[in-house]
């Protein structure tokens, strides 16, 4: 039997100035802010953003209100997501929890919604289409996820499930309870939903789309990658597996999958982006 990898025990504080704790899940976080920064500037150079003029034009003012919108939309709509999807009896009887951030507890799904949110109120504001700020955001998203699950390999969390003892890259994750190998299904999500739907995605938006599709091929290829990982990926001990042998997860990328399906077709038969004029 090969050997087995074991977790290497990282210290979740990269850098202690006294009591100040600087943690490596702050320093991700911050690494996928400046990641969206980057790409976004990038993206004003991206069809149809670089043909469009006057009160249609994209600036990097926009770039980063967009960045501070889609912070505060991360924060809310994560924490509020995790303890509606995952514990609401739990928070329902514990409400002031619900603002205990430092005890953990984030859920993409609900961090998508109140980005959906912020985004909304972007568009409403600077009278843009929704599906056209959305299309400008989502191929600068996932290097954020990609941050976000070095994250969790960090900290040592969101373990995968056993694995063969004869798969070469099994790891022990002893804080799991277990010395078994498991998935480092951190790593998988990484490179999945994070480095690989970046790559697919950035080039298919670098060629003129119409309104929505971009933002359609995102929810779509987030919720086939996330679906596929969630296979290797440890159930939440309180919740197991549901309906169908499928994790919460898993159901709730399914209106993902059907939602970019249908959007994508749906917007397929949109007209294409007007450049000169201001949206409705």
């Amino acid at each position: 039997m090969p050997a087995m990898l074991m977790y290497p025990h990282i210290d979740p504080v990269a850098v202690q100035l006294g009591p100040l704790a600087v943690h490596w899940y702050g320093l991700t976080y911050l690494t996928a802010f400046a990641l969206f920064l980057f790409l976004g500037t990038r993206r004003l150079g991206h069809p149809p953003f670089k043909a469009m003029a006057g009160d249609r034009a994209w600036a990097r003012r926009d770039v980063e209100d967009i960045l501070f919108l889609g912070v505060l939309g991360v924060v809310v709509g994560g924490r509020l997501g995790y303890c509606l999807f995952y514990k609401p009896g739990y928070y329902l009887t514990h409400p002031l929890e619900i603002f205990a951030v430092w005890q953990g507890g984030m859920s993409f799904h609900g961090g998508l919604l109140g980005v959906i949110a912020a985004m909304l109120w972007f568009a409403r504001s600077r009278r843009r289409s929704w599906l056209e700020v959305a299309d400008f955001v989502a191929p600068c998203v996932p290097t954020g996820l990609a941050a976000g699950r070095i994250g969790n390999f960090i900290n040592g969390e969101l373990w995968g499930r056993f694995a063969s003892p004869d798969l070469p890259w099994g790891m022990v994750f002893p804080q799991s309870g277990s010395m078994l190998p498991r998935h480092p299904s951190q790593i998988y999500q990484f490179l999945l939903e994070g480095l690989l739907l970046f790559v697919l995605l950035w080039f298919y938006a670098r060629k003129e789309r119409k309104p929505g599709q971009v933002a359609a091929v995102f929810l779509l290829g987030y919720g086939v990658f996330r679906f596929t990982a969630e296979y290797f990926r440890e159930p939440d001990d309180f919740l197991g597996l549901l309906s169908l042998g499928m994790s919460m997860g898993q159901w709730l990328c399914v209106p993902m999958i059907v939602g970019g399906i249908v959007m994508w077709l749906w917007c397929g038969k949109r007209a294409p982006y007007e450049v000169g004029r201001a949206a409705a």
